[in-house]
Order: structure tokens, then C-alpha cells, then sequence
């Protein structure tokens, strides 16, 4: 395990020639395995990608746009300067997408095996890696897990893994809370903060507007209240700007009350189970050995209050029992969840990190 202090990448790295590469995104859609639609955004950049591509996955609730704040150098930017060709993917989490019901098994199963083959055959790599974050993160390490994406030989995977530890008072959200909201709606959203055209909405929302006073932005404390337990919960806000506090508004919207039923289970348990029943998907992921020759690095800011740092910290033990020299953990001091990505200086403290775990991959 290792604690990872603020860094740039070292000069002179030969990956800046080709820094400041012009570039341009298209979308090209693609049908998970049960025929649920969802796309991937190529960013595509001028001359070639020598480090070869790789998958940007979005947490839940949020979209593949949230890995582009309004920074100086996103980490879409950081990695093209590097190398790298970078595909983001909307997976059905996506608000993106039609809202739907969905699980993490359903994502592992049909959405990520899908999303890399469709990379493979769009680039015609033998090989790529993986950034995951939060519910992409789960439900991507159940798909290698499982031995389904064995195209991916490098992951990097932020917040949460294969053990999901949560604040006490997240716990007791999930046991106690969830039951109730069921009884009155079939989702959350942050932006009911903003707009709230129900009765449960508004019933949300005024207990948010109750319990939160750390900042003027509704959608950001509707966040909190529906991810964690912090005042804010999935960043701090000194490590914001203010032009991505004000952004953030526009990259939160529906999730499903499914994916808290699920993840409710998983917490209770102490790892990720599996709730649909499918035959490809075992139904304790920690049960057995992994199925995938991955190099697999783990972050964990350590001021994360949606998923304890211990979440990684547990995954890291279990990889270390069964492939200790394809596993890596890094705990990053004074970050959150996300702005791990989303903070305007993680181009100097996290990106480095990030691309070092990806190039040792190779």
C-alpha cells in the first residue's frame, strides 16, 4: 500500500511530444447484450496514440462528461497529451440515457464487455485499459471478475471496488431510509434540488434544505444527502473551482432506487454480490480468485465520504492474497470521491498518479 503525495510528471517524460494534439470526438453507439442502447465517445486526436486506448467509465447518476470539468487540463486532456487514446463510455447509468431500473449485474454482464469489444474492433487493439470510477468501478471489477473482459490488461479503478464500506450514517440510510422512500418513489435525484415536480421531491428536498448549509448550490447538496454522509460528501470544496461547483448543476440527474437496493445488500455483506441471478455472474465476487490477468491500481481519496478509504483498502488485501504482484494501492491525501478528477489541481496531484498506474500496466 502506498500513500501518494502531490507529483507532476517527470521532465522531459518523451510523452509530451505529443502534448497539444488537436482533436475532435464522435459517438459511436453500440447495444449491451440485452439490447439496451448505450455509446461510447471517442476523443480523437491528430497523429498517432502510441500508448494504445482506453476506457473511461462514469460512476452512477452522471454521464461520460463528467471526467471534463471546467479546468485548465481535464484528465481526457492529460491523458491524449500523454499518449493515450481515450474512450468514454455511457453505460446504462448514463443520465445520458433513457432512465431504467438497472443493476450492477446487468451493467458487468451486458454494458462493459460490450463497450470494450466495441473498442477493440473500433481500433483494432489487441489490448486496452480501464479508469473506472464509483458504480462504474463495481460493476466493471464484476465484469473481470468474472473473466468477461479479458481484453483489459490494465485497470485503474477509483473510490470503491469489491467491498463497499460506507460512513455509519450511510449505513443506517440504506437499512432504514431506503424501505421508506420505496413506499413513495422509484428514484433519487439530485437535481430536485432545482426542480421538484413531485410530492416525494419535494419532501426530499426540503429535508436536504434542512440538513445542509455547507453551500448555496441545491444540486450539490442533493448530492451529498443521496451519496454519502459529508457536508459535501463526494468532494471538498476547496479543491473545486468555482466555475465546476456552478457546472456541476447539469451532471447529476436520476438514479435508480434498484441500485441502492443492491448496494444496501452489498454493504450489509462486506464485498459485492450478485442480485439478478445470472449463470455468468458468481454470486459472491470475493468467493473465489479473480478471473483476469489484469494489473489492476487502486485509489481511495482519503477524505471520501460516500466510500470509506477501507473500501480499496479491503479490495487491495483480497487482490494481494491472489495475484500480489498485479496489485496496487494508492491513498490520496486531502481528496474526496470525485473530485479526485474534478479538482482544479489534479492535473499536478492525482493525473500523475493515474498515468503512471496505467503505463505500468503495459
Amino acid at each position: 500500500m502506498a500513500t501518494s503525495r502531490p507529483g507532476r510528471t517527470a521532465p522531459g517524460d518523451p510523452a509530451a511530444k505529443w502534448a497539444g494534439a488537436r482533436r475532435s470526438e464522435r459517438v459511436i453507439p453500440f447495444t449491451a447484450g440485452d439490447g439496451f442502447g448505450c455509446n461510447l465517445i471517442h476523443v480523437e486526436r491528430t497523429g498517432p496514440a502510441p500508448r494504445g486506448p482506453v476506457l473511461l467509465v462514469h460512476g452512477a447518476g452522471v454521464r461520460a462528461n463528467i471526467f471534463r470539468p471546467p479546468v485548465e487540463t481535464t484528465l481526457v486532456d492529460f491523458l491524449i497529451d500523454n499518449g493515450y487514446d481515450v474512450w468514454l463510455e455511457n453505460w446504462r447509468a448514463s443520465i445520458d440515457l433513457p432512465p431504467n431500473p438497472w443493476t450492477l449485474d446487468q451493467a458487468a454482464l451486458y454494458d462493459h464487455p460490450e463497450a470494450v469489444r466495441t473498442v477493440v474492433a473500433e481500433t483494432g487493439a489487441k489490448e486496452i485499459k480501464a479508469l473506472i470510477h464509483c458504480q462504474g468501478s463495481t460493476s466493471f471489477m464484476m465484469s473481470a471478475v468474472a473473466g468477461l473482459v479479458p481484453q483489459v490488461t490494465g485497470i485503474v479503478s477509483n473510490a470503491v471496488s469489491l467491498h463497499p464500506v460506507v460512513p455509519s450514517f450511510s449505513e443506517f440510510k440504506l437499512r432504514f431510509t431506503l424501505p421508506f422512500l420505496r413506499l413513495m418513489t422509484k428514484e433519487l435525484n439530485p437535481r430536485w434540488g432545482i426542480d421538484a415536480p413531485t410530492l416525494p421531491a419535494k419532501l426530499v428536498s426540503l429535508l436536504v434544505a434542512l440538513t445542509h448549509h455547507e453551500c448555496e448550490n441545491a444540486v450539490c447538496k442533493q448530492v451529498s444527502f443521496t451519496y454519502g454522509s459529508g457536508f459535501p460528501a463526494l468532494w471538498r470544496h476547496e479543491n473545486l473551482n468555482d466555475a465546476t461547483h456552478e457546472w456541476l448543476k447539469k451532471e447529476f440527474a436520476s438514479v435508480p432506487l434498484t441500485f441502492f437496493e443492491q448496494m444496501a445488500r452489498c454493504v450489509a455483506k462486506g464485498n459485492l454480490v450478485a442480485v439478478d441471478g445470472h449463470r455468468d455472474l458468481p454470486e459472491d465476487f470475493v468467493a473465489g480468485p479473480p478471473r483476469t490477468e489484469a494489473r489492476i491500481t487502486l485509489l481511495a481519496g482519503d477524505r471520501n465520504l460516500c466510500f470509506l478509504p477501507k473500501s480499496q483498502v479491503d479490495t487491495f488485501a483480497y487482490l494481494s492474497r491472489h495475484a500480489p504482484d498485479r496489485c496496487a494501492l494508492h491513498i490520496l491525501p486531502a481528496y474526496g470521491h470525485l473530485d479526485v478528477f474534478l479538482g482544479q489541481n489534479a492535473a499536478r496531484d492525482t493525473f500523475p498518479i493515474i498515468l503512471a498506474a496505467l503505463n505500468e500496466a503495459a
